[in-house]
């Protein structure tokens, strides 16, 4: 009896520590940033984000607005290992998923992306912008990942 109840307890603490580990059984941390408004301002909210390495993380991207942006951050797409970017319609229907680096998304007015991404580096990333004009006009944002 007793020996069963250890091989149980074993089983159960490597099966928590295989979870932990293994991104196909980690439920991903779900991050919203919208980019633009229906006031036509030019921004990100929030403008700042703060994530962990190891962690798993799905990032909304939302565009209500009636401009076309673009979401992109040098700094952070070589900090993190991209899983997948998911194309979504309408009701959240997946339209496409894209595999590999990502560098830039450029979102049209009413688009939702979600990009699936494990930070790797910590970093204070202040590269998050749109396009020039945007940033000039105030559109930025920080990602910290610690």
């Amino acid at each position: 009896m007793k020996t069963m109840g250890l091989a149980l307890a074993l089983a159960l603490a490597c099966a928590s520590a295989y979870g932990a580990g293994d991104l196909t059984r980690q439920e991903p941390t779900r991050v919203t940033m919208v980019l633009g408004n229906a006031k036509g301002e030019h921004r990100f909210s929030p403008d700042s984000l703060t994530l962990e390495t190891g962690k798993l993380y799905v990032l909304r991207l939302e565009n209500p607005s009636a401009n076309e942006y673009y979401f992109g951050s040098q700094g952070l797409a070589d900090a993190v290992y991209s899983r997948k970017v998911v194309v979504l319609g309408a009701e959240a229907k997946v339209l496409a998923e894209v595999y590999g680096p990502v560098r830039r998304v450029e979102l049209k007015p009413g688009a939702v992306v979600e990009w699936w991404f494990l930070p790797v580096r910590t970093g204070r990333f202040e590269d998050v912008m749109s396009t020039r004009s945007h940033t000039e006009a105030g559109m930025r944002a920080t990602i910290d990942v610690k």
